[in-house]
């Protein structure tokens, strides 16, 4: 799985003009299932953001989590996090996994942070949607399981 990951001090997603997640601060997460995925990489990417230490302490210094700072996370669906520009102008996304197991691995990662303790806000899987963030940091960090 793939994540683009963006500290931010709120965030939403709309479809329509639906307010579908919104959060105050904590993590943007976009987030790609990968042809080949599985549930352990969701636990693992999980696993690794909610404990990621990208949250400033007292000292101002990037030394607490997700959990320690007991902030939300909006996860939303990118299938274009698997793009490959290699070839030519236009990118390919053969990469991503379908879309039936793309769904059922971004709703099982959601399912995950929050079993982790996280409170989530979700988009809505293979919609058109309008993102809104104000990033804080700016902090933003690229990962893969």
């Amino acid at each position: 799985m793939r994540a683009l990951i963006q500290r931010v001090s709120e965030a939403a997603v709309r479809v329509d003009g639906e307010t579908l997640g919104e959060i105050g601060p904590g993590l943007l997460i976009l987030v790609c299932a990968m042809d080949g995925d599985a549930e352990a990489n969701a636990d693992k990417l999980a696993s690794k953001i909610a404990r990621l230490r990208i949250f400033k302490d007292e000292a101002g210094k990037m030394n607490r989590s997700l959990l320690d700072t007991g902030g939300a996370a909006l996860v939303v669906s990118q299938f274009t996090l698997a793009a490959d520009t290699s070839r030519g102008n236009r990118p390919g996304f053969s990469a991503a996994a379908t879309p039936a197991e793309g769904e059922r691995l971004y709703e099982y990662f959601a399912g995950r942070l929050r079993a982790e303790g996280i409170t989530v806000a979700q988009g809505r899987f293979a919609a058109e949607m309008n993102v809104s963030l104000v990033n804080d940091g700016p902090v933003t960090i690229w990962m893969e399981a």
